[in-house]
């Protein structure tokens, strides 16, 4: 195997939809000759944040040495608020953002859409390929 790079992902989620999450997870995993270290808040492993402040800041130090965000964009009308605040960190640090499509849909929220660095597909080649364009 070729000496690959390594991408810190943060991956913007909500434990609601623990499923997207995981299934993306499984198609980075799964994707040949990507490796990759997760920054994001997995719900089997949560901040050490019991108030709004202290998470935006612990969600900061999260977002702060990635090189890509990823925003799950399904989920974005019900938890708008914190998603948002990720991409207001974001681009604090000049961070790429990658908006992907909820699977079967072709919309994309306007928040994710004019955020977002690139938008892509419910698919691994997809998300792998913008990844590796657009990372810091």
């Amino acid at each position: 195997m070729p000496n690959l790079k390594t991408y810190d992902l943060f991956i913007s989620h909500a434990w609601t939809y623990d499923d997207e999450y995981y299934r993306l997870i499984r198609f980075l995993d799964r994707a040949r000759w990507f490796k990759y270290r997760n920054y994001s808040v997995p719900q089997h492993d949560p901040l050490d944040a019991n108030n709004t402040s202290r998470l935006a800041a612990a969600l900061d130090r999260q977002i702060r040495p990635v090189n890509v965000v990823l925003i799950i964009s399904g989920m974005y009308v019900n938890y708008r608020d914190w998603i948002q605040y990720e991409i207001k960190v974001a681009q604090g640090y000049a961070k790429p953002i990658v908006g992907i499509r909820p699977w079967g849909s072709q919309r994309v929220p306007t928040g994710v859409q004019s955020a977002a660095t690139r938008v892509v597909g419910w698919n691994t080649d997809s998300i792998v390929d913008a990844v590796r364009r657009n990372a810091i």
